[in-house]
């Protein structure tokens, strides 16, 4: 393209940036991309959207440079933008990681795996990083057909590879998609190389790449699939814990590679009664047949076709994994024959149950073992570790990938199991990723031991809260998208830290802990009164005085998604009031709890 139309283009950008039609960060990436040698194919696209004056939508494009979060790099697909998933950030994100791989110094091998999902361009991104990897002079393990998340992770570790990645955005609507980058531990990318990978990224200038089935010919990049399905398989099922497999349960895959993961465990261990939802079955990135194409278990409208399915057959227990199969999600019939959608906080607890009780009973715990769980997880976990005297690590920013850090941090041979509330679980060494497969194993487990005791899954958990108190947990969340809901996350978070609520639900905020700032501080006043050294994150956690009924509520911005999150916690003594009369107590709390702080937040909004 000549100097003549790009000068005018960039004349136009400083015009619109002037009258508030693009944010800076689009201005200054638009400009790159229009004056880099590197991007020389995308500047007649480029300039047609800026002749047309179509300016949302390249600030849609070019507000940022889409960043590393809690999940690697994710967001909406595009054919190029900086603040898309598109081929050039994709070949970027391939190179940015190999290129800091070498200058680490933690290059070992000189291996790669790489896989991807169901999504749509999964493929086609895939064959893209393989491609820019084996460029780089790294033998390539490339599985020739979709697989799991965890799987991918099984592989890093079985195959001793330098490093991993995923082609994936997890539960995300159809239109995003994602990049995850894994370390040789089998876990996703830690700082400081989250950084130094992003710096890589940013600075690439020309992406060497080599064809794919030409590296295929020369040995460069190597198929595989069925042999490395199988022993990670072997791996989940010899982390069995019970012989019982007498169980009436329905697993949907939610259009994802749940199958090669979940379902094929299910079955190779034995559960012949559980049926796959064959209308949800087929691996698909548009997610035809869930509620909204949006394949995220934690919301109960994704279970309608399997409750349905389940009131057919008679089925007690309905399980989902997410696209990428590391999450599950949990329907439970109960004694009215209507299904509960169980919260991640709830499975958790009862698979911690499950694996405490049989490894108890066998006589394999110790003190010396630990189970791990983030900040924003149900504390009724911690409190059954701490019942059969384990060590618990429960002082985690959001992601799995620090669950992954503590595993190796203190001693893999003493880890039991690890949580997080949005649907991610693990046990067992063979990995270092949440896995719903393991997951749907133990919970199957459960469910069938209950039953043939007469009991379900939600009569377990009455008796784990007759034992330990009432927990009660949910999230709300303010989607804010673009450049201007950036700022509208940063403007609330800075509103909690500075100005925060002192009284939700009738009852006084005590404190706050500011793990940004790394302080605890007093309310109303929000004077500190004692550091916190770790962990460091932009995370805000108030606290009401402990009693028999207090709440707490964390808060902070999404690492994957456009969104602040809010999560709310009620704990309540049973003692000797029935525990039905303290659910609905809660609730109540709850409810009013969940209400106040919507109300808050709408009036500081109001008053920007």
């Amino acid at each position: 393209m000549t100097d003549s139309r790009i000068a005018p283009c960039l004349q136009a950008v400083t015009e619109a940036a002037q009258q508030n039609k693009l944010s800076a960060g689009a201005v200054e990436n638009i400009t790159r991309w229009l004056t880099s040698p590197q991007y020389a194919d995308y500047t007649d696209s480029i300039c047609q959207l800026i002749e047309k004056r179509d300016f949302e939508e390249l600030d849609r494009l070019f507000w940022e440079v889409i960043a590393f979060g809690t999940g690697g790099r994710r967001g909406p697909m595009a054919d190029f933008g900086s603040a898309t998933i598109n081929p050039r950030t994709i070949a970027e994100s391939a190179h940015g990681l190999a290129t800091y791989l070498k200058q680490s110094g933690e290059q070992k091998n000189g291996k790669a795996v790489v896989t991807c999902d169901s999504r749509n361009r999964s493929k086609e991104f895939s064959r893209l990083t393989a491609s820019v990897l084996a460029a780089h002079g790294l033998h390539v393990y490339y599985f020739e057909q979709a697989r799991s998340t965890p799987e991918l992770s099984f592989a890093v570790r079985h195959l001793e590879c330098d490093i991993g990645v995923m082609i994936t955005a997890s539960h995300n609507p159809p239109s995003d998609n994602g990049f995850k980058a894994y370390w040789n531990t089998g876990g996703q990318v830690l700082p400081p190389h989250d950084k130094g990978i992003v710096d890589s990224v940013y600075n690439a200038v020309d992406i060497p790449q080599v064809d794919f089935d030409q590296a295929v010919q020369a040995g460069k990049i190597e198929l595989i699939g069925s042999e490395i399905d199988a022993a990670y398989h072997q791996a989940v099922l010899n982390m069995s814990l019970s012989g019982n497999r007498n169980l009436n349960a329905i697993y949907t895959p939610l259009h994802g590679v749940g199958e090669t993961a979940c379902y094929a465990i299910l079955k190779q261990a034995g559960f012949e009664g559980i049926e796959i939802l064959e209308s949800q079955r087929e691996p698909n990135g548009n997610f035809p047949n869930v509620d909204q194409q949006m394949p995220n278990p934690e919301r109960v409208e994704v279970f309608r076709e399997g409750i349905a399915r389940a009131k057919e057959t008679g089925a007690s227990v309905i399980l989902a994994s997410d696209p990428d199969a590391d999450r599950l999600g949990v329907c439970v019939r109960d004694r009215a024959g209507e299904f509960v959608h169980l919260t991640g906080n709830q499975i958790g607890t009862l698979i911690v149950d499950h694996i405490l009780r049989n490894r108890d009973a066998a006589g394999t715990l110790s003190e010396k073992h630990f189970v791990v769980e983030t900040l924003v997880t149900t504390p009724l976990i911690a409190e059954l570790a701490r019942s059969y005297q384990l060590r618990v690590v429960d002082d985690l920013l959001v992601g799995f990938k620090y669950i992954g850090e503590a595993i190796d941090k203190y001693g893999p041979e003493y880890f039991v199991f690890g949580a997080e509330e949005s649907l991610g679980f693990l046990a067992g060494t063979y990995a270092r990723d949440k896995d719903a497969g393991i997951a749907s194993l133990y919970l199957s487990e459960a469910a069938a031991d209950l039953q043939s005791e007469g009991k379900s899954l939600l009569d377990r958990l009455d008796e784990i809260y007759q034992q330990h108190g009432y927990f009660l947990e949910g999230q709300v969340s303010k989607v804010c998208t673009g450049s201007s809901g950036k700022a509208q996350i940063d403007e609330l978070m800075s509103t909690f830290r500075n100005d925060p609520p002192t009284e939700l639900a009738g009852l006084s905020l005590a404190s706050v802990r500011d793990y940004g700032q790394n302080e605890k501080r007093e309310l109303p006043k929000n004077s500190p009164t004692e550091k916190i050294p770790q962990p460091c994150g932009n995370l805000l956690f108030f606290d009401s005085e402990p009693g028999p009924l207090s709440i707490h509520i964390a808060v902070r911005p999404s690492g994957t998604e456009p969104k602040i999150k809010f999560y709310l916690f009620v704990r309540q003594a049973v003692e000797s009031v029935e525990l039905e009369t303290v659910k609905e107590q809660a609730a109540r709390t709850y409810d009013q709890l969940k209400q106040e702080l919507l109300a808050w937040i709408e009036s500081k909004l109001g008053n920007e």
